[in-house]
């Protein structure tokens, strides 16, 4: 038994899982909301809030692994892009290891995106057999790979997401015609920045809370139930019906309608749909899987 921990810009998640056969087999997972990179696009910095949530997030995980699975033989803890750009990422992680212990491997986009492509996969019990593109829009950045038989041949980490993109551009409550014209459009300059060339029998997966968040609503599910959350299919028309419901109404009233999946990311949410729908015009696709898998999946992957 292993477990994984990942820092991102928006969340913590925990992951508690069992090897098979070389297999991860999810045994308990967590999630906690800190939004540790809040304010670090503008100012480069993790401010002194958001470290001690993200501690105080990190300490409730290591209670939970000391009390219910001390025989998890190994903790692995990585953060990505939030404390990639932060010019206090040496003091962020020297206080992290002081005041829980942890010591935290800051992974580079690449590791990034190869790690979630692993763990993308892991949990699917289907999926391309050939081609498939691999997206992950985090509260920093955003990565794609390009898997051919289940092997990274091309990957990208872009400095979009949806914490950076909704403080960038999306000010309004709810954002208005302008600023949602002035996001699509630097979506689109990010994707065409660094073109990834795919075949055209390319299918799609992706990961993190865009994806699950836009399932679990669509499926109406009242907990987090990854057996059904895993292969189902976003299509563009579904996701453009979402846009639409969030350019007409404020995210609080968004929340109200659904409370379950959208809490803790319903001020950051329209940014995550048009980075989702800017990847699928982008690379001509009409619709995506999801996959509850990701970096820390992978992360239990590569330490095997």
């Amino acid at each position: 038994m292993k477990a994984a921990i990942d820092i991102g810009t928006n969340t913590v998640l925990l992951l508690v899982a069992e090897i098979r056969d070389g297999r991860i087999i999810p045994v308990h997972e967590e999630h906690r909301v800190p939004r540790l990179g809040k304010g670090v696009d503008a100012d480069k910095n993790i401010n002194e809030e958001a470290t001690e949530r993200v501690i105080l997030a990190l300490n409730e995980y290591k209670k939970i692994l000391q009390t219910d699975f001390p025989e998890a033989e190994q903790v692995i803890v990585n953060a990505t892009s939030a404390v990639r750009d932060a010019k206090n990422r040496a003091g962020f992680i020297k206080r992290v290891k002081e005041e829980t212990g942890f010591e935290i491997r800051l992974l580079s986009g690449q590791e990034e995106a190869e790690w979630t492509s692993a763990g993308a996969l892991s949990v699917l019990t289907s999926h391309p057999e050939n081609n498939t593109l691999i997206l992950d829009i985090g509260g920093g950045s955003t990565e794609v790979a390009y898997l051919i038989d289940k092997k990274v041949a091309d990957s990208h980490s872009f400095d979009m997401g949806s914490v950076r993109f909704t403080e960038r551009f999306l000010t309004g409550n709810p954002p208005n015609k302008e600023e949602i014209s002035s996001c699509r459009n630097e979506i689109k300059k990010f994707y065409k920045s660094r073109p990834i060339k795919v075949s055209e029998q390319t299918k799609a997966v992706g990961v993190a809370g865009t994806v699950t968040t836009l399932a679990g609503m669509a499926l109406n599910l009242a907990t987090y139930e990854p057996e059904k959350l895993n292969g189902f299919s976003i299509s563009l028309e579904m996701l453009r019906k979402v846009i639409a419901e969030f350019e007409e109404y404020p995210y609080q009233q968004m929340l109200k309608r659904y409370p379950i999946y959208l809490k803790g990311r319903e001020d950051i949410f329209m940014a995550g749909l048009l980075i989702l729908e800017g990847f699928l015009k982008n690379f001509n696709l009409h619709e995506i899987k999801v996959s509850t898998g990701g970096i820390r999946h992978g992360a239990i992957l590569k330490s095997l």
